[in-house]
């Protein structure tokens, strides 16, 4: 599908608003001949407000920052320990949808997963990747002016609780878990390799290029 090789850039853990302006400066600033990229990454403690998000999902912020971004859906959490792919794409050339990134990004985890010897499903009336009823998983987009940005968030071996702050993804009560918790013991950057390959499966996409940052 992706005929030109993309670029993945590793990160470290990261402010989420200065990644987040980030990602719209490089959507805007986009030309016809742009290659597309992949970022992977963590984020300091962070709930992020999507455009239909609703604040009454958020039960108790703390001292957790709360920022509103342009992503579709409603609320969720990152911290340290959480893998975050951001797909920065240029969709027209690629003639992809949002529902087909959706879909392609969840089997890429349950593609992920399976290869671990753990059973995962998506919903589709509520996006994301769910082990016995569990979240793991969850995404979200923006599709502007041809290209798109945000993605996926994919819980590795990091502090839970803050979940029960708030309504995950606007849905009260939804339990979340971990690969740490599922006995997958493997580091962040280890689990970003991995699925980094599952991406470019379910993606076809045959090349890429690694940069730090």
């Amino acid at each position: 599908m992706f005929a030109t090789p993309v670029v993945v850039r590793h990160f470290d853990v990261c402010d989420y608003a200065d990644i987040f302006q980030r990602m719209q400066i490089f959507n805007t600033s986009r030309i016809a001949d742009t290659a597309d990229e992949i970022w992977l990454l963590q984020h300091h403690p962070v709930f992020t407000l999507g455009l239909n998000g609703k604040p009454e999902h958020i039960l108790d912020a703390g001292d957790i920052p709360i920022v509103k971004t342009d992503r579709g859906g409603q609320v969720t959490y990152h911290g340290p320990g959480q893998l975050i792919v951001y797909t920065l794409f240029d969709v027209r050339r690629n003639q992809l949808g949002i529902r087909e990134m959706v879909t392609r990004l969840e089997q890429s985890v349950i593609e992920f997963l399976a290869g671990n010897n753990v059973a995962a499903a998506a919903r589709k009336e509520a996006p994301g990747v769910y082990v016995a009823g569990k979240k793991i998983a969850a995404l979200g987009f923006r599709i502007k002016s041809g290209g798109s940005y945000h993605g996926l968030s994919l819980n590795v071996d990091m502090d839970l609780s803050p979940f029960s702050r708030i309504n995950p993804c606007g849905y009260a009560g939804l339990e979340v878990t971990s690969l740490q918790q599922l006995g997958i013991n493997e580091s962040v950057n280890n689990v970003a390799v991995a699925l980094l390959k599952n991406i470019q499966h379910q993606f076809g996409i045959e090349r890429v290029s690694i940069h730090d940052r």
